[in-house]
């Protein structure tokens, strides 16, 4: 179990924020439940850390007194958004969302992990999803209040996403090969003509 009063105090290192075993994070929440904080669970990918992700981790703090993280491990991520994710490995993706004043707790979600076990071993006050995602359907959320004291849906919290922003790079890289391409051919062709 994780040492609560290193978490409250807010002076705990990654390593002492993390906790994996989700029979462990779930004693840590009754623990935390006893002594009276409301606990508010969102998890995802978090690839590419950027200003929406800050945004909606503060919003989903917000809604209560502990925020726990589940963050998708490379496995799970490369499952849900494609082989050639996640940009950015686990390890670094915890290293900087663990500098988040507003991220109390952090645990990764495995292949091995069903997408609701993590809620439903940490029986959340409040759950946390955004308008985004496509794991947690209207009719889905219904079946998951049985573990969670409500559900929150958030609108995105930036203009674009990580998806987004992948994307443009690709183009972007797409079209300086092609003028690249283009220039190499047209100088020889030009060099043959002469």
């Amino acid at each position: 179990m994780l040492n609560i009063r290193k978490v409250l105090s807010g002076t705990a290192i990654r390593e002492e924020r993390t906790e994996n075993d989700l029979e462990r994070l779930s004693e840590t929440c009754e623990t935390l439940r006893q002594m009276g904080y409301k606990i508010v669970l969102t998890q995802g990918v978090y690839d590419l850390l950027h200003i929406g992700h800050v945004r909606y981790l503060e919003k989903a703090r917000a809604e209560g007194d502990i925020l726990i993280l589940g963050v998708d491990s490379d496995e799970l991520t490369r499952r849900r958004k494609g082989p050639k994710r996640p940009i950015v490995p686990l390890g670094e993706r915890l290293a900087l969302l663990s500098r988040l004043r507003c991220v109390d707790i952090l645990t990764v979600r495995e292949v091995s992990h069903g997408i609701d076990d993590l809620i439903i071993k940490v029986k959340p006050d409040v759950l946390v999803v955004s308008f985004t995602t496509k794991d947690f359907p209207e009719e889905k959320q219904k079946l998951l209040e049985k573990y969670c004291g409500r559900v929150v849906q958030l609108e995105a919290q930036a203009e674009t996403s990580t998806s987004a922003k992948i994307r443009t790079l690709l183009l972007d890289g797409a079209r300086e090969l092609k003028q690249r391409i283009d220039r190499v051919l047209n100088e020889y062709f030009e060099g043959e003509e002469s």
